[in-house]
């Protein structure tokens, strides 16, 4: 009989947000469990059974087994345009629910894209004016007019795969094919090109125009310091329409051929980074519908090679707009400048409305992050697109004709549309605060690639940026589909660079000499792979970047005759160490070869783990082998048999006792007292930039010293993490001092109010603060493990995970009580650690507490939170120059 109160929601597949237009003919079948009776604990799957649905016909599968996330596809594979329904059933056998099952889940239909180039009967097609000259493109149409036979009654289905070189909107009949923004998407174009596919049965109707309109995206558009056409000057489409007819199996295609037609439209150029112009007076409405009568020339297409390059289906969603924003406040400069200000940093484009303006008129919009002096910040950047604050000219509230109103702007927010999986709250607003920036951040910057920032000329897929971020950005969102497409980027660029990944992927430095190889920022071939498998138990992606991960540690790490970095190699090491001048960023005060060194030995650790869990035998043992020598020579090269570590700084404190460099437990104590010593004589700021950021609270923690990384997380004075929260900040910055006290912007050339590498404490506040952290089986078996302090009564952490949503909230309720809700999905375990046995005595190990089965739990222990602020904190001593002691107040 069917369990009370468990049930299962629809499957799922791959790391997809659907099963529409997937590129695996195998994909694998993913169900989460839900509990409508919170008196329901310890329900684990002991069996499951799939039935699939294959034109008509019903097949079952059944297996005892307790995995419920990524089953390997158990029918025949699906052929190109196949399609199947799926549902699922599962039984525990346990003291509560003995031999009982649940309903059957919904069903959840799958349907395959083309998976060959075979399938491509398309040809890819260009405009008929060749590019003569290097400056920007007049963006290209392409039309085609056909007509449905019999009539629309007759279609029973009708899908659209299309592609281009540059990026795409492409309409039917005058409504725009789907809500993507930016498609393709960018990869690395001469190895990977995204394609797409929509349902588009409900647009067709008897007599039909297929339209789109292509941009230069980041195929032909300016990029950073190597100028235009990158990647090529052909702005080009491929474009298949397959309709299906009820009562028969013949399909009428519509591709792109030499019976299309183009134009040029009223947008003069599109830029990356140069922003848009906009002709209004040379559009041509309805021209992607019947009803249009041709306004303009429309000449022959030009018809180019089929791309060479592998054509994909993504498995990162789309590029979406999010949310819409209204504007705060309307206002005019010192200067007298039109300023509007949206209140939020985001990245997006404006919708304008109810713009009419006599002919002959300009309207210009400029943007900018921040004010500098009460006019528009843009002196860091060239040509900015991150509307916090637009500067608008030609257009006023003044004008009586067509004032401008708050009416007439909305912000628009756009990313990768990725499913939000993590939240986190606590009882202290600015550290509330702290994690909504590190979240819009992250919202800016992952804009079909993870970014750096998105406003400057910049915005490129950085690699260092995204490997420090990354435990981050997978408790945020689910990040496996656009991470995982983004590997694959990398391994591609790397191929090319004998096993060495360029800093930016995809790489646009292609008329450049390689850079050397780089530890921090060459280690995300290794360290990015290892997070998406903690977050999603999916061995799929490890397999996948396997020769990657390999080639980085065998062939790319340039060392030394010992076998660890070459000491004479620059390394970027602790990069934006606030110690470093303004012009050297990666001149700090940790050397950058220890900072490589330790991320050798910690990759070459997790290659051991990733070669085990794929059965790479040899492998493992050779990396095994590898970690434990390396680890050595690390020791001997830079710890003293105490436990002091070479250069004495927060980094290399906190990579060496993170990464469990120590021989022993009483060195990790002796580091621990040197780190928090390091932080109490920094006055408890950050002393850290990309290699240490991430790490030092995390450190101090297991080391025994949290109430030391809760006084760093309050710390107001820059560098700290609320400083830029106090000067109004809404994402993260680039630089602890990006804006100055008095409110300038930091004289240095590099400086960005949008960049989520720094804002990686984030993850601390997850798994100290909230509590909750997957182990190395992923969500399956999960550590809740809250470490309270910092003068917090409270925090909430709260995940969706494979398995379902996992919920921990604790407060400290009354004298000397400590109380805890917590909430595990079905088919999964929690090892919990109260703080009334938690060993601060340096102990780093994770897999460790009291073991809970799923359900939902009040917990409560015995337990005094340290006096906050500890009197040990309040005040410092040193020696000035006159011998005499000075106070150091905390604040």
């Amino acid at each position: 009989m069917p369990t009370r109160g468990i049930f299962i929601y629809a499957p799922t597949f791959d790391q997809r947000v659907d099963g529409f237009g997937i590129g695996n003919p195998t994909p694998r079948i993913s169900w989460k469990f839900g509990n409508g009776d919170r008196s329901i604990r310890a329900w684990s799957q002991a069996e499951y059974e799939l039935e699939i649905n294959r034109d008509g016909v019903t097949k079952s599968y059944s297996a005892k087994s307790d995995q419920s996330v990524l089953i390997d596809w158990p029918d025949e594979p699906l052929r190109s345009r196949g399609r199947a329904s799926v549902r699922v059933r599962a039984w525990t056998r346990n003291e509560v629910c003995a031999d009982s099952s649940t309903e059957w889940s919904p069903w959840a239909t799958v349907e395959t894209s083309l998976l060959s180039k075979e399938d491509w009967v398309a040809k890819m097609i260009s405009s008929s004016t060749l590019i003569q000259s290097d400056e920007p493109i007049r963006l290209p149409r392409f039309r085609k007019t056909f007509k449905i036979p019999n009539g629309k009654d007759e279609i029973k289905s009708a899908r659209l795969y299309i592609t281009s070189h540059g990026v795409y909107n492409a309409f039917i009949n005058g409504v725009p094919v789907g809500n993507h923004h930016m498609a393709p998407g960018w990869t690395t174009y001469h190895s990977r090109l995204n394609f797409q596919v929509f349902d588009v049965t409900k647009l067709l109707q008897s007599e039909n125009v297929l339209a789109v309109e292509l941009g230069e995206g980041w195929y032909a558009s300016r990029l950073w310091r190597e100028g235009r056409f990158v990647f090529g000057k052909d702005l080009a489409l491929l474009s298949q329409l397959e309709i299906n007819f009820k009562d028969t199996t013949e399909r009428l295609t519509v591709t792109s051929d030499e019976t299309w037609e183009s134009s040029v439209g009223p947008i003069l150029s599109s830029e990356i980074y140069d922003g848009e112009v906009y002709d209004m007076a040379q559009d041509q409405p309805g021209w992607s519908s019947t009803a249009y009568s041709a306004q303009s020339v429309w000449t022959p297409v030009r018809i180019l090679e089929f791309p060479a390059e592998q054509l994909v289906i993504p498995e990162s969603p789309p590029v979406r707009v999010i949310q819409e924003i209204e504007p705060k406040e309307i206002f005019k400069s010192p200067t007298g400048k039109l300023l509007v200000d949206f209140g939020q940093n985001i990245v997006g484009k404006l919708r304008i409305r109810s713009l009419k303006k006599p002919e002959g008129s300009l309207v210009s919009f400029q943007h900018a992050e921040v004010l500098d002096n009460g006019e528009l910040g843009i002196r860091p950047f060239e040509m900015p697109n991150a509307p916090i604050l637009s500067f608008i000219e030609g257009w006023t509230p003044e004008d009586k004709i067509n004032p401008l109103q708050s009416s007439n702007l909305t912000a628009l927010v756009m990313h990768t549309d990725m499913p939000r999986t993590g939240w986190f709250k606590c009882s202290n607003d600015l550290v509330n605060k702290l994690h909504e920036n590190a979240l819009w951040g992250m919202r800016g910057n992952f804009f079909s690639i993870p970014t750096d920032c998105p406003q400057r000329d910049e915005r490129l897929g950085w690699t260092g940026d995204i490997q420090v971020f990354c435990p981050s950005a997978s408790y945020l969102y689910h990040t496996a589909g656009i991470l995982g497409d983004w590997l694959k980027d990398l391994a591609c660029e790397q191929e090319k660079g004998g096993g060495v990944p360029p800093m930016i992927v995809p790489d646009v430095c292609l008329t450049k000499p390689a850079r050397p190889p780089q530890a921090v920022w060459g280690d995300a071939a290794v360290l990015v792979p290892w997070v998406l498998y903690k977050y999603t138990n999916d061995a799929n992606i490890l397999q996948t970047q396997y020769d990657s991960m390999k080639s980085w540690l065998d062939q790319g790490c340039r060392r030394g005759p010992d076998g660890l970095w070459l000491d004479s190699l620059w390394q970027h090491g602790d990069w934006l160490d606030p110690s470093a001048p303004p012009d050297d960023a990666g001149n700090g005060a940790t050397d950058g070869v220890l900072v490589a060194d330790a991320y050798l030995v910690h990759s070459t650790h997790v290659m051991s783990k990733v070669a085990t869990i794929l059965g790479h035998d040899e492998d493992t043992q050779r990396y095994k082998s590898d970690y434990l020598r390396l680890k050595g020579l690390f020791q001997r090269k830079y710890i003293t048999p105490a436990g002091y570590v070479a250069c004495d700084t927060q980094t290399a404190l906190s990579l060496a006792i993170v990464f469990q460099l120590f021989e022993n437990s009483d060195q990790v104590k002796v580091a621990g007292e040197r780190l928090a010593r390091r932080v109490q004589f920094a006055r408890f700021r950050v002393s850290t930039g990309f290699a240490g950021t991430p790490l030092v609270t995390h450190a101090l923690t297991m080391a025994g010293k949290p109430e030391i990384a809760y006084r760093m997380l309050v710390e107001r004075e820059c560098p700290s993490w609320l400083y830029p929260v106090i000067m109004g900040a809404t994402t993260i910055w680039e630089r602890w001092d990006s804006m100055l006290p008095d409110g300038s912007i930091n004289p240095g050339t590099m400086t960005s109010f949008n960049h989520y590498a720094l804002g990686s404490i984030i993850n601390w506040l997850h798994q100290s603060v909230g509590g909750i952290s997957p182990t190395e089986l992923g969500w399956k078996k999960f550590l809740v493990r809250p470490v309270p302090g910092g003068g917090m009564t409270s925090a909430e952490a709260q995940y969706d995970s494979p398995y379902g949503l996992i919920t921990s909230s604790w407060k400290l309720d009354g004298p000397g009580k400590f109380r805890m809700q917590l909430i595990i999905p079905p088919n999964s375990t929690a090892y919990v650690v109260l703080p009334d046995r938690q060993q601060h005595d340096g102990d780093t190990s994770t897999e460790q507490g009291i073991q809970f089965a799923s359900g939902e739990y009040e917990i409560y222990c015995d337990y005094t939170p340290r006096a906050w602020p500890p009197k040990a904190l309040l005040t410092l001593f040193r020696e000035d120059t006159s011998g005499d002691p000075t106070e150091i107040p905390m604040r």
